[in-house]
Parts: structure tokens; C-alpha cells; sequence
């Protein structure tokens, strides 16, 4: 009995291998790549890969709380603000939805947050109150040329009047004088009043400069017949008295041409405690993408963006007070293209990478340099390798912040160009004549890099395309960690989610980075299909998290001024060998001007670590910070949050 049954198992086992062998003839590549995926997975999740390579884990909202995430900062409420405003979708706009999320990513609940205006390509920064100060936005949606059907463009209001400013409300008519065609103005608009110049040594009244408004006109009706092709003078419908004569319009071509985005001058506070937008004083200019720079007496600089009528800002910057609320122009005239990377130097003195978001001619404000807002003074900075693929390059400071040494990472031609960049490039801007070297090389050419700065004194590396916002299939599934010490770059796991334009990552209190956004323009290789917006969030555990258990950081004071101490309680003194204050990010479009790791003095007892936050205003900026500290094995504690007030 017994061998017979053998025979019958040893028979049974025959015909399945047989039937498996047939199955396999007819599904190996199906049964290939299911056997791939599970040895992928199996080697992935051991222990041993996890210590070298990190691990990465997808995060799915609930249907109900998705949106196209555009912008993303961390509060020093531990909290993720996420912020889509139209999400990069006209039918959003058009129906005026605008959403912002806030995540809590240990406890993994999401809340609405009602969203004022469309914040859609914004600027942001945080302030030293621990507000989130945002700056722009989206008034209008670009038109293609095919999809145009009102003849429009600039008009530019004149008023001759000296005593008082006047208003142009949303809907007034603007008829030519010569070519007799009527336009409609499609925003309100104050015009300021005209000033009166005199001769400085005698007093002589010389003439009057009329004030200067700029709005947005649209054909009263479709077709080519409404375009206009020579300047003209426009007499403004609805005015009375004097004003028909002192209150015109004159406009150059207006016509049936692709019209770009255009900005907003809105401005709010994001306030973390109260979880609310709070609106202040608007920007003197609109702007859409435009850059915030946190300055060392703590007001914020706003450079560049595309203004109400779709053009290029001219060059004309401002700063916010967060005391007043109010935004003043800055002195001189700079010009940059959208999103420039421009972060505050340990000087005082502002650094521009050449990093950008795209628009913008191709030969103004591309190249490097040190900018003196004082006095408006500019210094190049030379030895930049790819300098015409900096557009979708990212830029980072490299830890810790006192050396001055910045990283710029791939980026790709101006507008859709196909090109892209393998180099970094590395700076550092204490040396005497600063100049720009070559770092080490990626595998592919990088647009949008997405780059996070690390307790442990190394850089994130992930993401991008090699194509213009992913076409072609060309997402860069690889992630790589720099040692800021040793100019080492190690290919670590794979993300599971690509990334491109309209993405971003930031380092989160218990040493994790998220990802965020992705917004493909086809969804193919052969570019057939429309891209549809990346929701899932990807969260990437470094190695240092699976090196043992995290060195404690117990409680210590909120509160550490410039040159000032904190204790703060371990378990884990003697291990313990570095502290550093990191700024929580504000991220965009692979811009995060935000993010910076201070070293800080330690010293250490039996139970406790002391640390010494640095005297310099321009290094350490007012503000919340993440205060970790790192053990012998590289390991990061969680962070304690400090505000440097």
C-alpha cells in the first residue's frame, strides 16, 4: 500500500510539473514578470536591503480627500499643508474649486480647508511667527492660439488728473479712436493719479506724468474682424466732466495671439494654530510663480512671476513687513524668470543659482551670480557646466549651512526643449571668487529633481523625467543620497511612483521624506493619451531609520534665542554626536527656498544634551525649526520642535 501510494503522489506530481511546463509555454513572459515582481518585492522588504537602500510605501487618501497638490509645506504643528487651488485644472477654475488638504502624518487624518482665491502656482515661505506666508496666484488660464476667439491684450490706462486717483471697474468699454472697435476690460483696476514734476534747484512747475494702470481688454465680440494691428488711443466709456479728456486708453496690437497665464497680487497668512487663510495686504504687482525669500530682518522678498496681463514682471521686487502686513518695492531693477531659486546668504547678501521654472526670455536673469539687495550690486558666479539646461534644475543648500556650499541638480532647455542635464554642480560661496564645479554625474538627463536635505548631513535625491513633464514615458524611477561630507552619491530604492513637473518632497519630523505631485502631459509612450495628475503621496524611510532604534530626544525648551542653550533630556547621551536645527519646507514646482540644516555646538552629560544655536540673524533665521540630533551610526533622533524668535 504504502509504495503504491508513492507511485500515485510521484504520478500526480509528474502531471503538474507537466501541466506548469505547458502553462509556462504558452504564459512565460506572463509567469516571468509575476516571478520578478515577487523576488522584487521579497528582496526589497529583507532587513539587510532596507539598512543600505531605505524602503519606499504608498499612501492612498480616501477618494474624498485627493487633489492635484501643487504646493506643500510642513507646519510646526507636525501637520502637511497641501494646497492644489484649481489644481492645474481650468474646469476647477471655471467653477471656482479650490482645495487645500491638511495631513497629519502620524495620525493620518485629513481636513478640508475652505481656500480663498485660486492659489495655484502661489509663492510661499514661512514666517518667523510660524505663519505661512502665500503670494500669487492664478487670475486667468493660458489660451493657446487655435483656442482664442476674442481678439485681446494689454491696455494701458492713462490718467492726467493730479488730485485724485481714479477707478476702472471689471466691464468697462474702451473704444478706439481711429479703428472705432470696442474692447471690454476684464478686471477692475485703480489708476493712481498724476504726479507733478518740478525743477529741483528753481521750484519751476515742468510738466505732469499722468499715473499708469494696466488691465486685461477682450474683444466685445469673436472673430479676426476685432483685431487691431497699430497702436490707438481709446476713449473710456462711462466718464463724465473733465475725466473724458484726463482718464484713456491706449493699447498696441490686440489680437487673436496666445495668451498667457496671469497672476494675482493676493496675499495671505496661513496660520497653523487656527488651521485658516488669513488675508493681508495684497502685493504691489501680480505675480504667478513667483519666488519668496526670507531676508535676515525677517521680511520677505518677492521676486518675479507672471503679472495680470500675462507678462513677465519686469523686474520691479518687493518685500513684506510681517509687522505691518505691507509690501514696498525694493530699490533697482532686477529681472528673473519665473521661480528662480534665490536663497539668503550667511552674509545677508541673496545667492541665484540659475534654477528656474521656465518662463521668461532665454537671455535675461538666467545666469548665476550674488546679489547685494542693498545697493543692487551683482556678482557672477562663473564655471556653471550646462548653463542653458538650468530650467526645472533644482538647487539646494548643502548641510551643514555654515559652509555655503549649494547644489544644483540636472534641469532641461528652455520651454518644451527635450533636452535635459545628467551633471550636478556644486558651489561654495565662502572661497574668494566662488565658482561653480562639477559634482557627480546622474545616470539621465533630470528635469524636476526632487531634493530633500537629511538630518545626517546627507541630500534626497529623487524623481524627475527625462523629458519635458514626463513625455515620452521618460519618468525617472531612481532615487540617490549625497554625503555632503565625503562628495559620495549612492543609488538607493527605487521610488514606486514617478515624478515631474508640479511635484515635490520634504523631510518630515521623524526623519521620513514624502513626495508629492506629478503631472504628466501624456499618460503613453507615444504621447497619444492625456496625462492624467499623480494623488498617491510616497513616503521614503531612509537606511539611518533601519540601523537600530532612534537616540531619544525627550522635552527641552520651545523657545532658544540666537547665541542662546537648550537642554534637552536622552537616554542616549554618549552616543550622540551631532545636533542640527532644519527648517521645515515650503515646496513647488521643485522650488524649496525654505530648507536648511544649522550645525549647533553640543555638549553632553549623563542624561542630557545641551545645544548653542548660532549668533548670525542671516544664517539662522526667526522661526520654527526641527531640532535633531544624530548618533554614532548615523541614526537621527525625532524631532523636537524650537522656535527661534
Amino acid at each position: 500500500m504504502k509504495d503504491r501510494s508513492s507511485r500515485r503522489r510521484a504520478r500526480r506530481i509528474a502531471i503538474g510539473a507537466a501541466v506548469v511546463l505547458a502553462l509556462a509555454g504558452m504564459n512565460g513572459p506572463w509567469l516571468w514578470r509575476v516571478g520578478s515582481e515577487k523576488y522584487h518585492d521579497y528582496k526589497i522588504n529583507k532587513p539587510e536591503y532596507k539598512a543600505d537602500n531605505g524602503h519606499w510605501e504608498v499612501v492612498n487618501f480616501p477618494e474624498e480627500y485627493r487633489q492635484n497638490t501643487i504646493h506643500a509645506a510642513l507646519l510646526h504643528t507636525g501637520k502637511v499643508l497641501l494646497v492644489a487651488g484649481s489644481g492645474n485644472n481650468q474646469k476647477n477654475f471655471d467653477k471656482k474649486k479650490f482645495d487645500t488638504r491638511l495631513w497629519d502624518p502620524v495620525k493620518g487624518t485629513i481636513k478640508k480647508i475652505p481656500t480663498p482665491t485660486d492659489l495655484f502656482c502661489t509663492g510661499h515661505t514661512q514666517l518667523g511667527n510660524g505663519n505661512l506666508l502665500i503670494a500669487g496666484g492664478t487670475q486667468r488660464y493660458e489660451k493657446l492660439k487655435g483656442d482664442i476667439t476674442k481678439a485681446g491684450g494689454l491696455m494701458i490706462v492713462h490718467n492726467e488728473d493730479p488730485d485724485e486717483p481714479k477707478t476702472i471697474p471689471a466691464g468697462t468699454k474702451f473704444t478706439g479712436k481711429k479703428n472705432g472697435k470696442t474692447f471690454v476690460s476684464q478686471d477692475s483696476l485703480l489708476v493712481e493719479k498724476a504726479k507733478k514734476v518740478f525743477d529741483k534747484q528753481t521750484g519751476e512747475f515742468l510738466r505732469t506724468e499722468p499715473g499708469l494702470g494696466r488691465v486685461y481688454v477682450e474683444a466685445q465680440k469673436s472673430g479676426a474682424t476685432y483685431e487691431t494691428g497699430t497702436q490707438d488711443n481709446y476713449r473710456i466709456q462711462g466718464l463724465k466732466g473733465a475725466d473724458t479728456r484726463n482718464v484713456y486708453g491706449m493699447a498696441q496690437k490686440l489680437a487673436l495671439d496666445k495668451k498667457d497665464f496671469q497672476g494675482i497680487k493676493d496675499t495671505f497668512e496661513f496660520d497653523p494654530v487656527a488651521e485658516r487663510y488669513i488675508k493681508v495686504d495684497p502685493m504691489n504687482e501680480a505675480r504667478w510663480y513667483p519666488t519668496l525669500t526670507t531676508l535676515t530682518d525677517g521680511k520677505i522678498l518677492s521676486t518675479s512671476g507672471l503679472d495680470e496681463i500675462g507678462q513677465l514682471v519686469p523686474g520691479k521686487n518687493e518685500v513684506y513687513d510681517p509687522k505691518t502686513k505691507k509690501w514696498t518695492y525694493t530699490k533697482g531693477i532686477r529681472q528673473f524668470p519665473t521661480y528662480p531659486a534665490i536663497f539668503q546668504m550667511a552674509d545677508g547678501k541673496l545667492f541665484y543659482s540659475g534654477s528656474n521654472a521656465g518662463y521668461g526670455p532665454d537671455d535675461v536673469g538666467r545666469k548665476p551670480g550674488i546679489w547685494d539687495l542693498r545697493t543692487n550690486k551683482w556678482q557672477g558666479i562663473p564655471g556653471l557646466s550646462d548653463q542653458k539646461l538650468m530650467e526645472t534644475s533644482g538647487t539646494v543648500e548643502l548641510p551643514p549651512a555654515q559652509d555655503q556650499k549649494y547644489m544644483v541638480v540636472g534641469g532641461g532647455g528652455v520651454g518644451e526643449s527635450t533636452r535635459s542635464s545628467k551633471k550636478t554642480r556644486i558651489v561654495d560661496l565662502t572661497a574668494d571668487a566662488p565658482k561653480f564645479t562639477d559634482g557627480p554625474e546622474l545616470d539621465k538627463g533630470t528635469r524636476y529633481p526632487q531634493i530633500s536635505t537629511l538630518p545626517d548631513d546627507t541630500v534626497l535625491i529623487s524623481g524627475g523625467s527625462e523629458d519635458y513633464r514626463g513625455r515620452g514615458d521618460s519618468n525617472i524611477h531612481q532615487a540617490r543620497i549625497y554625503d555632503a561630507k565625503t562628495g559620495e552619491m549612492k543609488r538607493v530604492a527605487d521610488p514606486v511612483v514617478g515624478r515631474n513637473y508640479h511635484s515635490g518632497s520634504i523631510l518630515l519630523p521623524d526623519g521620513r521624506v514624502m513626495f508629492f505631485g506629478s503631472d504628466s502631459l501624456y499618460a503613453d509612450k507615444a504621447n497619444t493619451k492625456p496625462g492624467v495628475f499623480e494623488q498617491r503621496i510616497e513616503i521614503y524611510t531612509p537606511p539611518y531609520l533601519y540601523h537600530g532604534s532612534q537616540p531619544s530626544l525627550g522635552k527641552g525648551p520651545k523657545t532658544i534665542r540666537r547665541g542662546g542653550s537648550g537642554t534637552f533630556a536622552t537616554k542616549h547621551a554618549s552616543s550622540i554626536k551631532t545636533a542640527r536645527l532644519i527648517k521645515p519646507s515650503a515646496s513647488t514646482h521643485v522650488t524649496d527656498i525654505d530648507q536648511t540644516s544649522i550645525a549647533l555646538d553640543l555638549k553632553k552629560s549623563d542624561d542630557s544634551v545641551t545645544v548653542t544655536v548660532p549668533t548670525n540673524r542671516s544664517l539662522v533665521e526667526s522661526g520654527w525649526y526641527m531640532l535633531f540630533v544624530t548618533d554614532d551610526q548615523g541614526t537621527p533622533s525625532k524631532a523636537q520642535w524650537v522656535r527661534v524668535p
